[in-house]
């Protein structure tokens, strides 16, 4: 839950909340075709090079504490970069290639899981009971989503080494989730934080997105490529960690992550609305699940009033 410190989040902060998992699962809409016509790689690079030079101007305006920050936090900086984007974009596209969505989904979501440890593990956070009970419901709605109602599938899951990439990633996230609460990083506008972040991810990826392209990798050619790219970049990318930031500072990272449990739920509204998919029961049974969930971790206990 938040610090002491944090300021009381408004209606407008729980409009961000709400929209982090829907610019999020944007990814999946712009991106469905997007990995069988461009390289994982030079997919991730273009997203946030694109991203970085959009948020010039931003920097240019608060330039000073921008390079105060890069100059004094150099570290911070490039990890916050290596852990959001050239981890949890280039290599999850990657890892996309090896697994399937249904696994991937699984098991990126222990994402939250893994910013209450390390919460518990480094700052000293108190785990609540509430809270634990909320992420337990929270996440068997997710696997019941992916597992299309079928529990017993849990049994006889395949795992690859793509599966293996995606806990990395999920791990990374949670990581980069932490740090973003370190004072360094408070102190810094969030759009000018996001876009030194995306500047420090594109300088991350460059290298293997150029050895991709040397060994084959394809580059978008088709107007629905770039499209595609272009929804990636302003909804999946600016929108989404801008939001995701937003609410790391005001609810703090735990509660943030949270918002993660809630884009299987989204992507399947996405879908069926964007795509055309059809809405099957587990998916009904796993919407009431995950946001009962986090209804449930996110609410404040209520101040009994003296008599």
């Amino acid at each position: 839950m938040p610090s002491p410190n944090t300021p009381q989040p408004r209606a407008l902060d729980w409009l961000i909340f709400a929209l982090v998992p829907v610019f999020f699962s944007s990814n999946l809409i712009f991106g469905r075709g997007v990995i069988g016509e461009i390289g994982p790689f030079i997919t991730a690079f273009i997203r946030w090079a694109g991203s970085a030079l959009i948020m010039v101007p931003v920097l240019y305006l608060d330039w000073p504490a921008a390079w105060n920050f890069v100059r004094r936090h150099t570290w911070l900086w490039l990890w916050l970069g290596f852990l959001s984007i050239s981890i949890c974009s280039g290599f999850v596209y990657w890892a996309l290639t090896l697994t399937t969505a249904s696994n991937a989904t699984l098991i990126y979501t222990t994402s939250s899981l893994f910013i209450i440890l390390f919460e518990w593990l480094f700052s000293g956070r108190r785990i609540g009971s509430r809270e634990l009970s909320g992420m337990a419901v929270a996440f068997a709605g997710v696997t019941a989503i992916v597992l299309r109602g079928d529990f017993a599938a849990l049994t006889h899951m395949e795992f690859n080494l793509g599966d293996l990439g995606i806990l990395v990633a999920a791990i990374a996230f949670a990581i980069y989730s932490v740090l973003l609460r370190r004072p360094a990083a408070q102190a810094i506008r969030p759009f000018s934080l996001f876009g030194l972040i995306a500047f420090s991810g594109s300088l991350l990826l460059l290298p293997p997105a150029l050895w991709e392209f040397l060994h084959g990798g394809l580059l978008p050619k088709t107007a629905s490529a770039w499209s595609k790219i272009a929804g990636i970049i302003l909804f999946a990318s600016l929108a989404a960690f801008f939001c995701f930031q937003h609410t790391v500072r005001i609810f703090g990272p735990a509660t943030a992550g949270i918002t993660l449990y809630m884009m299987p739920p989204v992507s399947i509204v996405m879908a069926v609305i964007f795509l055309g998919e059809k809405f099957e029961y587990y998916h009904a049974l796993g919407i009431v699940l995950v946001l009962g969930g986090v209804i449930l971790a996110t609410a404040r206990p209520r101040k009994l009033r003296n008599p």
